[in-house]
């Protein structure tokens, strides 16, 4: 039998309603934030991901998915979903419109990794990103998104770390820095930051092996290699978080994997016990010098990227119950198939006035409909024999109270509105 790729998962049933509620709830919250959706390739040039995401990234080096394609191009999956964003929005010249240009993105994303709970070789990330302001409050507002998602959500175990990178001048003399104080205990790391030590020694900072030893817990902080430029720009971003009632935590530690970012980072954490390992739900920050690293203008740029399955866990960690309603408005059940063609009719009818219907297509007796409107969780039945058909009358069935009525066939849908349908979870008058 052919199984899916490891590293992979099929969705149906309940989590696929789960999703499908959460996707909904995205696209709400970014209606309201008033971001634009963009969507771009699966697939782009290897080199995007090269010069975007980092040489000296694990991503990079180690978890890409790349390819040659039939006209000997260098191809690469989408590993993140940042640089593609930014690729777009200098191919498409978005910089002449009008600024801050507010993006929101989602879809899958691919990297060949161990898989583990949490982990996927192929997941669904959704992100933001804004360009053309320098703006913290920006920072901030990038900040609530997900904040705002999770209590949404009913998450109560979240917490928010953040910390500043600085200006390039600022991150400059970090660097210098930590050059100083771990060239007498490189030999003591891992052969992967012995090489970033020499490519890009931030990156030591999120190393998966050595993350704990106490060479890195006691390097020194950005913090303390911030200008009164970087100070400043940190400071507002925190007092906007604090006018907005967003509870955080400086953190030195938050340095993010990718070499992109400048001035604030930050993650948000599940702080949920027996959560596990795979607690960051997500995180981003500052990139003011992405797009003129791509090949685009000087341009500055904010954004976050949260990782679907990850949030899935921390909802069934928290036994979050959400209100998704599964049932349906109306269940048709024709006694005969000499009432079918009228039956189809008056569903497609339905459908096309906002109404969630399904319809009997087993040819099944009556008392075998009701079961499956019951299955369905049919907030009606429309019951359709030779007389209603005769005397364009249909009997209506409350499905929970039980109680019948005679409604006349032009009658239906204002009877349906009149009463309010609930049992779907997407019709409006």
């Amino acid at each position: 039998m052919i199984q899916k790729p490891k590293g992979t998962y099929d969705v149906y049933s309940e989590k696929g309603k789960t999703i499908s509620y959460i996707e909904e709830l995205l696209k709400g919250i970014m209606e309201k934030y008033n971001y634009e959706y963009i969507r771009t390739p699966i697939f782009e040039a290897s080199e995007l991901f090269h010069r975007g995401v980092g040489e000296t990234t694990d991503i990079v080096t180690k978890e890409t998915y790349d390819f040659i394609d039939r006209g000997n191009r260098n191809m690469t999956l989408r590993p993140e979903g940042t640089a593609g964003v930014v690729r777009s929005f200098i191919e498409n010249k978005m910089y002449g419109e009008i600024l801050p240009r507010k993006v929101w993105y989602y879809g899958p994303m691919f990297r060949y990794e161990r898989p583990q709970s949490g982990r996927f070789r192929e997941f669904y990330q959704f992100g933001v990103e804004v360009f053309g302001s320098d703006n913290p409050l920006l920072d901030a507002e990038v900040i609530s998104i997900p904040v705002n998602l999770y209590r949404m959500l009913g998450l109560k175990g979240i917490k928010v770390n953040i910390n500043s990178l600085g200006d390039n001048e600022s991150r400059n003399n970090y660097r210098e820095a930590l050059i100083k104080y771990f060239e007498p205990h490189i030999n003591n790391l891992c052969e992967d930051c012995q090489e970033r030590f020499k490519k890009n020694p931030l990156r030591i900072l999120d190393c998966k092996i050595d993350g704990e030893s106490d060479i890195i817990k006691n390097a020194p902080t950005t913090l303390d290699y911030l200008n009164d430029s970087s100070k400043e720009h940190f400071e507002k971003v925190k007092n906007y978080l604090d006018a907005m009632d967003i509870p955080y935590t400086v953190n030195p530690n938050v340095v993010r994997g990718l070499d992109y970012y400048t001035h604030t980072v930050f993650e948000v954490e599940a702080d949920i016990k027996d959560f596990g390992s795979q607690n960051v739900l997500c995180g981003g920050g500052r990139y003011n010098g992405l797009v003129e690293m791509i090949g685009g203008p000087k341009c500055s740029g904010v954004g976050f990227a949260l990782g679907l399955e990850r949030l899935l866990n921390a909802i069934e960690a928290e036994k979050i119950v959400l209100p998704i309603n599964d049932g349906i408005d109306i269940y048709l059940a024709p006694m005969s198939e000499n009432e079918v063609s009228y039956t189809i009719k008056l569903l497609n009818t339905l459908r096309l006035n906002g109404f969630i219907v399904e319809m009997d297509t087993n040819n099944r007796k009556l008392s075998n409909n009701f079961k499956q409107a019951d299955r369905l969780n049919a907030e009606y039945i429309v019951i359709i024999g030779e007389n209603e058909i005769k005397n364009k009358e249909l009997t209506i069935k409350n499905n929970h109270t039980k109680e019948e009525t005679k409604v006349k066939e032009n009658d239906l849908v204002d009877f349906f509105d009149e009463h309010e349908c609930t049992g779907g979870c997407c019709h409006e008058d």
